[in-house]
């Protein structure tokens, strides 16, 4: 029983060393050139078409849910007549 449990920590030890060996390109100062670039957009936006696409959607989902959430309260506040 403790082979076993030495074996399987060795085995998890070697499979989380060799995962982490991969090597990646180091972006950053990339990155870091293109945000601090003074070229009037805002930062939000400087990530390119992907920003600009997110940046719009949640503007629409936020004015549509507003404007709904008020739709909703103004229905609620007057109730149906009776007949």
């Amino acid at each position: 029983m403790l082979r076993n449990l030495l074996r399987f920590r060795q085995i998890a030890q070697r499979t989380i060393s060799t995962a982490s060996r991969r090597h990646f390109e180091n972006k950053v100062p990339e990155k870091q050139k293109l945000f601090q670039e003074d070229n009037g957009i805002p930062v939000h936006l400087k990530g390119g078409v992907a920003d600009a696409l997110l940046y719009r959607a949640t503007m629409v989902l936020t004015v549509g849910g507003t404007a709904y959430a008020i739709y909703e309260l103004a229905k609620a506040s007057f109730p149906k007549k009776q007949d």
